[in-house]
């Protein structure tokens, strides 16, 4: 591994290949890319397995450059204090564009159609008869007119469902934890589902765009295929894991289901009758790649050095206009009167408090503070150690 000097200061690893448009993001200020380090301050990381990695005492932040978190060992980063970003919606438009293409050709057995053309090969001048009299046997059909049932409004959800519409399907969603900012950019035709049930009973395509949770793992399984319209066809460019493979396979052979487009290939699926195995090319663009890492970048560059906290996955999301005054920034838990001894700790040194927020996560919270006082490098070390001391404080920063 190389080492990148850009300016001596803050060091941040990387453990994937990143877009090079995404380490530019460090070009201006303090830092040091340097992928030997040990202790890094910050980690922006792909696909690389970090559960069996032990994290120094200056880790500060991990940024997944893509949705998905299943990588990094969240919980044990929340304990310690790491604040893990994610970038959802950065590769939205890819997985769209892949979401439709899979629509539209798997409605027309186009990937049957073209493997069977191309075992033609050797055929010479008969290859045209051929063609025209083998070509029924891939009869399909036209997506206009049918309904696509989306499941989850999320970034990439709510673009399949907007531009469905545009391709004159019929589009009913479910989503019961649909985001204010989602629906505003989905459109108002787009049919609500009050139940998983209704919208499986009125789908002829499903699309699944949720991510795996307890709540989801395995939720296509018998009982949900027994809803569904005969044929249907369902795609699963989320997690493998959300479908229970034998109860695919079985609905597969009688005709519950009449094809599976998954980007999450292995033995089982391969094995599975009319199956369209997708080499994980959902968010596999040059395009998806670059604004991924631009985001994890600029979100990470941000948390260094103002505090603030956007698409976190464990820590609350937290925003205060950095004007660069004295910033006290604490992730502590989320309990009674944390606020108020940490505030009692700025006082204690004659500090005024110019601004604050507080957000809350589950058991844990994190705080943000401005001092409005020119203060001396002498009070900081003392005001730190001494929110530090706190009981229920996990990391604490001034910035």
């Amino acid at each position: 591994m190389t080492t990148i000097t850009l300016e001596k200061g803050k060091t941040i690893k990387t453990l994937n290949n990143i877009a090079e448009s995404g380490l530019k993001v460090f070009s201006k200020g303090n830092y040091v890319i340097d992928n030997d380090s040990e202790n890094p301050e910050a980690i922006v990381v792909r696909s690389f397995n970090m559960h069996s990695l032990t994290f120094g005492d200056e880790l500060k932040a991990i940024a997944r450059a893509g949705a998905g978190v299943n990588n990094i060992p969240v919980e044990l980063c929340t304990e310690q204090g790491i604040v893990v970003f994610n970038t959802p919606g950065a590769n939205a438009n890819a997985v769209k564009e892949m979401v439709l293409t899979s629509l539209m050709a798997s409605s027309r057995n186009l990937f049957a159609g073209v493997e069977w053309t191309k075992s033609l090969e050797g055929e010479g001048k008969q290859i045209p008869k051929l063609v025209e009299a083998g070509k029924k046997q891939f009869l399909g059909k036209e997506i206009k007119g049918k309904t696509l049932g989306v499941i989850g409004l999320g970034a990439i959800g709510a673009l399949v469902a907007n531009d469905a519409l545009d391709l004159d399907m019929d589009v009913i969603g479910f989503d019961p934890f649909i985001s204010v900012d989602t629906a505003w950019n989905l459109s108002r035709n787009v049919k609500r589902a009050m139940t998983l049930e209704q919208l499986f009973a009125e789908s002829d395509y499903l699309t699944v765009h949720v991510p795996l949770t307890p709540d989801t793992k395995e939720m296509f399984n018998q009982k949900a295929f027994n809803v569904m319209k005969p044929g249907v066809h369902i795609l699963n460019f989320s997690r493998g894991e959300l479908v229970n493979e034998k109860d695919m396979e079985i609905a597969l052979e009688n005709g519950t289901v009449g094809q599976y487009i998954t980007d999450f290939p292995n033995e089982n699926v391969l094995k599975m009758k009319n199956t369209v195995p997708v080499p994980h090319l959902g968010a596999s663009t040059k395009e998806s790649e670059e604004n991924c890492a631009i985001m994890a970048t600029r979100q990470v560059k941000e948390f260094l050095e103002t505090g603030n906290i956007r698409n976190s996955v464990n820590f609350p999301n937290a925003s205060l206009p950095y004007t660069g005054k004295l910033r006290v920034a604490a992730f502590h838990e989320n309990v009674p009167n944390m606020v108020g001894q940490i505030t009692l700790a700025v006082s204690s040194y004659n500090l005024n408090i110019a601004d604050m927020v507080n957000r809350s996560r589950g058991g844990y919270a994190y705080t943000m503070i401005d001092i409005d006082n020119k203060v001396s490098g002498e009070v900081i070390p003392g005001l730190e150690n001494k929110i530090k001391q706190i009981d229920g404080i996990i990391t604490t920063r001034l910035i």
